[in-house]
C-alpha cells in the first residue's frame, strides 16, 4: 500500500522514481514494478533499489534527487540509541553509531535521521513515522458493530499497519465490553498467511516478536490486567514461526511503556475514562498523533469528538482508516514531519514544483 501512495502520483507529475522498500519484505514493491512495467511505464521511470544504510545515504546526499517520501515504524529497540534524537536540528550521532543497529531501517530512529540528512541537502521530505491510535467507546455504542470493528482493527494484519488500532478508551468502564471483546478475539484464527481463512498471519521477524512480547510484559509488571495472552501460540507445522495470537490488555495507564510506544503487534490496550473530555484529553495527550476514532450513537458527542481532538484521520463509528488517494492521509504532531502530506492536492504539490510566469506583449517600434 505505501508505495502506491508514492510512485503512481510522481510519474503522473513527470518525475523519475527510485522506490527503496523495506529489506525485510521487498517482494511486494518488485511485483508493482512489474505490474508497471507490464500496463506500460518506460523503463527507468520506475526503479527499485535495495539496501540498508548505503543506499539510505546515498539517496539522501544525491544532488539529482529533488524529494523524498519515507515512511517507518517508531520503535526504539536498539538501547544504546534510545535517548538519542534531534538537537539543533541535527540527529546527534553519526551513521558509525548507529553499525550496532540490526539494521537502520528497523528503527523510528531512521525517520528522523533521513529527514536531517535530507534537509541538510536541500531536498523537499515527507516523513511519516510513529502511531498510537485510539478509539473511544461510549456506553451508547452500538455494541456488535462497534466490537466487529474493534477486533478487525485491532489485530488485522497482526497489528503491523501504521493505521493499526492499538488502544480502546472505555468510556463510563469496561465490564459490559471485556467478556465480549475477549470472545470476538480468540475467535480469530491464528497460521501462516498463505493459509487459507486464515485472521493473523506472524510479525514480520523474531525481533519484532521479541520486542512485542517485551512491552506486553512490561505492561503486565507495571500493572496492566493480561486478560487475553497470544504470546505462547504454536502454529502446528509452523512450529518456529513468529507467530503472536491476539493479546488483550486492561487497566492500562498513560505512565505503562506499553502505552507510551508504538507495538506494532495483535495487541489492543484498554483504558478507562469517566466521561468524553477525560478521553478526548487522554488521546491529546499521547504523543503520537495519526489517527482516532468515536463509536457512539450520539450526534452531539461525535461532533463535539472530531472538533476538540487532534489528531489528523478521524472515524466516527469506523475503525481509523488509510483514505483513497483522492482524499488525503493527514498526519499531525511527531507521527509526521514536513509540510506536504503523501496523496491528494498535497501529494500533487509535493511532486511538482511550482512556477510563475509573468508575461507582457507589445509592439516593438519598428
Amino acid at each position: 500500500m505505501i508505495p502506491l501512495w508514492m510512485f503512481p502520483i510522481a510519474v503522473t507529475c513527470g518525475n523519475t522514481f527510485i522506490l527503496k522498500p523495506s529489506e525485510k519484505d521487498p517482494g511486494a514493491s518488485v511485483m508493482l514494478a512489474e505490474l508497471a512495467t507490464e500496463a506500460g511505464l518506460p523503463n527507468g521511470v520506475l526503479n527499485i533499489v535495495h539496501g540498508t544504510d548505503d543506499i539510505l545515504n546515498a539517496i539522501s546526499d544525491d544532488d539529482d534527487i529533488k524529494a523524498i517520501s519515507f515512511v517507518d515504524q517508531m520503535q526504539h529497540n536498539v538501547p544504546c540509541l534510545q535517548n538519542r534524537w534531534f538537537q539543533g536540528g541535527k540527529y546527534d550521532a553519526d551513521l558509525e553509531e548507529l553499525k550496532d543497529a540490526t539494521c537502520l531501517f528497523t528503527l523510528g530512529i531512521a525517520g528522523a535521521y533521513i529527514y536531517s540528512r535530507a534537509l541538510a541537502t536541500g531536498k523537499r521530505i515527507q516523513s511519516n513515522v510513529g502511531a498510537k491510535n485510539h478509539a473511544v467507546v461510549l456506553p451508547d455504542a452500538s455494541m456488535d458493530a462497534t466490537l466487529n470493528a474493534l477486533v478487525a482493527a485491532g489485530f488485522g494484519a497482526a497489528g503491523q499497519k501504521c493505521m493499526a488500532l492499538s488502544t480502546v478508551v472505555f468510556v463510563g468502564g469496561i465490564s459490559l465490553w471485556e467478556d465480549k471483546l475477549v470472545e470476538r478475539a480468540k475467535a480469530l484464527k491464528v497460521n501462516a498467511g498463505t493459509e487459507p481463512d486464515v485472521d493473523l498471519g506472524p510479525v514480520i521477524s523474531k525481533q519484532a516478536k521479541e520486542q512485542i512480547c517485551r512491552l506486553i510484559q512490561t505492561g503486565v509488571e507495571s500493572g496492566a490486567k493480561l486478560v487475553l495472552d497470544g504470546r505462547n501460540s504454536v502454529v502446528p507445522g509452523y512450529e518456529r514461526g513468529n507467530f503472536i495470537g491476539p493479546t488483550i490488555l486492561s487497566d492500562v495507564t498513560a505512565d505503562m511503556e506499553c502505552y507510551k510506544e508504538e507495538i506494532f503487534g495483535p495487541v489492543l490496550l484498554c483504558m478507562q475514562a469517566d466521561s468524553i473530555e477525560e478521553a478526548i484529553n487522554i488521546v491529546n495527550k499521547n504523543k503520537y498523533g495519526n489517527g482516532a476514532s468515536i463509536f457512539t450513537t450520539s450526534g452531539v458527542a461525535a461532533r463535539k469528538f472530531q472538533t476538540e481532538i487532534e489528531v489528523g484521520q478521524v472515524g466516527i463509528n469506523v475503525p481509523i482508516s488509510v483514505p483513497l488517494p483522492f482524499s488525503l492521509f493527514t498526519s499531525s504532531r511527531p507521527s509526521f514531519a514536513g509540510d506536504l502530506s503523501f496523496d491528494g492536492k498535497a501529494g500533487l504539490q509535493f511532486y511538482t514544483q511550482i512556477k510563475t510566469v509573468t508575461q507582457q506583449w507589445k509592439d516593438l517600434p519598428e
